[in-house]
């Protein structure tokens, strides 16, 4: 399975009373389709998956199962700090149509998780017993937890675990992991600031929060990597570093649904206890998307 191309791990839609919202998800991977992503991420972090039911979470499986359009890649986040409920959820999520399975480091207990061989345990008996192919989720920053290259390298050679998302923004990490990781095994990054470093150094695609609100931009520079137009690809990497920075890093999911709103998405608000970005954080992201819009 070629996992090649731009990803949104996709923002969960809320109305006002904090339910899922369908019609906007429905607005939203509509107006997805019609872009070069090659594929969404249902319930990543970006989702807020931790504020999430296992109900609401099948749901969502099964509605943007049904609004996808043919050729978009489904995959969903079911990482959670069990073995047994990550099998469980990942299964389920098999069962609904998706064609692969996100999986972010278990944390709670990181004094015992943050071990090399502890963590390896956890993603190969995941792998072991899940019906779909697995990827693993690094994301340092949110978790406190972070994967060894070299445990990753190790990994890389479990048939049924075919990529990693790097989240940490460290391009020195990620060149690791592709000179020692299995021949084929797909290194994909999660950090939009350093989008285009990564392509050239051999990651094949991204899943970006960034992409549920600027979709083209991020496309742009896949398609341009792809195309070796270097030049197009630098000059659109510099454009989306000050945006990308505000909705990912600083203002995050709130900042990034606002973000949705401005861009002609459906953002709207996030769940408890997320509020909404201030009105100086509104001016901030107003002006770096100003040149983003559409």
């Amino acid at each position: 399975m070629k996992l090649e191309g731009i990803y949104p791990p996709i923002a969960t839609p809320f109305d006002q009373d904090g339910e899922l919202y369908q019609a906007k998800l429905r607005y939203n991977v509509e107006k997805w389709n019609r872009t070069g992503l090659a594929g969404y991420v249902v319930c990543g972090s970006t989702g807020e998956s931790v504020m999430l039911t296992t109900e609401e979470k099948i749901r969502l499986w099964e509605w943007v199962g049904e609004y996808a359009a043919p050729g978009k890649l489904l995959m969903a986040g079911t990482g959670m700090e069990s073995v047994r409920e990550t099998v469980a959820l990942t299964n389920r999520a098999a069962e609904t149509g998706y064609k692969a399975a996100m999986v972010r480091t278990p944390h709670y207990y990181k004094n015992l998780l943050a071990r090399p061989q502890t963590q390896a345990l956890y993603f190969r008996a995941v792998a072991d017993q899940a019906k779909i192919p697995i990827m693993i989720y690094n994301w340092p920053q949110a978790t406190g937890v972070d994967i060894a290259a070299e445990a990753v390298a190790e990994l890389s050679h479990h048939p049924n675990i075919i990529a990693i998302k790097e989240s940490s923004g460290n391009l020195e990490k990620v060149m690791q992991m592709i000179r020692e990781v299995k021949p084929g095994f797909q290194v994909l990054v999660g950090s939009a600031p350093t989008l285009w470093p990564s392509l050239t150094v051999g990651a094949v695609g991204a899943v970006l929060a960034f992409a549920n609100a600027a979709p083209f931009a991020t496309v742009t520079i896949w398609e341009a990597h792809r195309a070796r137009e270097a030049e197009t690809a630098r000059d659109w990497q510099e454009r989306i570093a000050r945006a990308a920075y505000l909705v990912t890093v600083k203002h995050g999911v709130p900042g990034l649904k606002y973000a949705m709103d401005l861009n002609g998405y459906y953002g709207g608000p996030p769940r408890l206890p997320l509020t909404p970005p201030t009105a100086e954080a509104k001016r901030e992201i107003e002006e770096a998307f100003r040149d983003l819009k559409g």
